[in-house]
């Protein structure tokens, strides 16, 4: 018996595809930022978590507009993370299958470590 896969709402299907961007492409990014703010000794007095938080969104939004828009910006812009004939964990295991994507994590994770081993 075939199944029948349906496609979710666009909005949902949105929601999802910003928060994978936010949470595995720009979160490293200002995390490992804000490591290298604290390891210089440059505190400003505000929220990390919040600077995080807010710049990963504005990220995301900028990519996810640049990457639709633009060719060029490819490798900012998931277009799988979009895919509303996906489930979540599927969209997330098939980026994961990626090459690109097994470099950008072993990349994060030794740029995040050393980081934090510095600051720590």
């Amino acid at each position: 018996m075939p199944f029948i896969t349906t496609s979710k709402s666009g909005p949902l299907n949105w929601l999802e595809g910003f928060a994978l961007t936010t949470i595995l492409q720009g979160f490293p990014i200002f995390a490992a930022a804000s490591l290298m703010v604290k390891l210089v000794g440059h505190d400003g007095g505000g929220s990390h978590a919040l600077t995080i938080a807010m710049a990963s969104m504005f990220y995301s939004c900028l990519a996810i507009w640049a990457g639709s828009t633009f060719p060029s910006f490819a490798n900012a812009h998931e277009p799988l993370f979009f895919d509303a004939s996906l489930s979540f964990s599927e969209k997330i295991a098939r980026w994961r299958a990626k090459p690109a994507t097994s470099m950008q994590l072993v990349a994060s994770v030794l740029l995040l470590s050393l980081l934090a081993a510095s600051v720590g």
